[in-house]
């Protein structure tokens, strides 16, 4: 009988163990969640940012590193949620400056930036009549 109830309690001590380690939160979940949806929608592993129209290594909209060191030098766009300097809503000359990067480097335009920032755009614009 008491190896019985030592087995019996040696499974409820496992199954709680199981319940509480995998609802433990976590500061970063939101983080990881946006990341691995990102991680979806491309690779992050070529030189260009298709989804955005800048390089990799400086697309602050997939990488919060990036994000804060551009917020921390002052260059944000608070509207758009992206580095002023690469703001194509507000400065669309910003977009034919990237553009005529990857252009130097491939020697053909670079696709449309997938994520360029139209809805927002389309929330501000005033509706035709």
């Amino acid at each position: 009988m008491t190896v019985l109830r030592f087995v019996a309690m040696s499974i409820c001590v496992a199954i709680g163990l199981s319940i509480v380690a995998c609802s433990k939160s976590d500061s970063g979940t939101a983080a990881k969640a946006t990341a691995v949806k990102e991680v979806a929608e491309h690779d992050h592993e070529g030189w260009w940012c298709n989804e955005h129209g800048v390089p990799e290594e400086v697309c602050a909209q997939c990488d919060a590193k990036l994000e804060a060191d551009f917020k921390a030098k002052g260059d944000w766009c608070e509207k758009h949620n992206r580095p002023e300097s690469q703001c194509f809503i507000c400065h669309p000359e910003k977009e034919a400056e990237f553009a005529a990067l990857y252009e130097a480097k491939y020697g053909k335009k670079p696709p449309k930036p997938e994520a360029g920032g139209d809805e927002h755009e389309k929330e501000s614009a005033p509706k035709a009549s």
